[in-house]
């Protein structure tokens, strides 16, 4: 059972170890001037995986504390991974992370679209208290949190009949055994194939590409040196 609970407990009690090492800035005492740099040599763990570990945690504790007390049998801990989603959704990152050193480096996430509160407090429901896993969360709100611009399916299926037709077009001489003719003949319908596609997804493209400029967020301020 206690081995149970250190594996459901896994990402919980790796996070807090970080916290804790960094806000203690142990790492200065084994070496290191950089809390991130000690994790990547010491710990192989890159500056993003360290970030969504520690951003995460410090999400639960302010949105759902208690959730740091479940076992992980009794009551499911939300996989780092859902919790993370949580975050961006409700605008939390590296740079407004209670936890982090005084003077933390500015996130590099893009600001959140503001949402109706009623639609967080349901994503919050369906993470801590549903333990839906990433992949129901993203198929159940993208739609609310993350609209597609329309068309942008119909471009996705364009793009993917016209690199199925350009790798269909490539095996095409590695097959023994086919006419030279027929091959040849193929080879320059496919290709024909690829500019009709392209002809429907050019247009589309430059429309999907002006409508997700209107809804993106603002982008964030370049880093200023020195």
């Amino acid at each position: 059972m206690r081995r149970t609970q250190r594996f459901k407990r896994s990402w919980i009690e790796l996070a807090e170890a970080l916290i804790k090492v960094r806000a203690g800035r142990a790492y200065e005492r084994w070496g290191y001037e950089d809390f991130h740099a000690y994790c990547a040599q010491e710990l192989t763990l890159k500056k993003a995986t360290v970030d969504k570990l520690t951003v995460s945690y410090s999400t639960v504790q302010r949105h759902a504390p208690e959730v740091l007390e479940w076992d992980g049998v009794a009551r499911t801990i939300p996989t780092v991974e859902a919790i993370d989603y949580f975050s961006r959704a409700i605008g939390d990152g590296p740079a407004n992370d209670p936890s982090a050193d005084e003077e933390p480096a500015p996130s590099r996430r893009a600001p959140a679209r503001p949402h109706a509160p009623e639609v967080l407090t349901e994503l919050k429901n369906a993470v801590f208290d549903e333990g839906q896993p990433v992949a129901e969360l993203r198929k159940r709100f993208d739609p609310v949190l993350n609209p597609r611009p329309k068309g942008a399916d119909k471009l996705d299926l364009l793009n993917k009949a016209s690199a199925a037709a350009r790798k269909l077009a490539e095996l095409l001489p590695d097959l023994d055994g086919l006419p030279e003719k027929r091959v040849r003949k193929l080879e320059e319908e496919l290709g024909a194939l690829r500019d009709d596609i392209e002809a429907l997804a050019e247009p589309l493209r430059e429309k999907v590409a002006r409508a997700a400029k209107r809804t993106a967020p603002p982008r964030l301020p370049a880093a200023q040196s020195g």
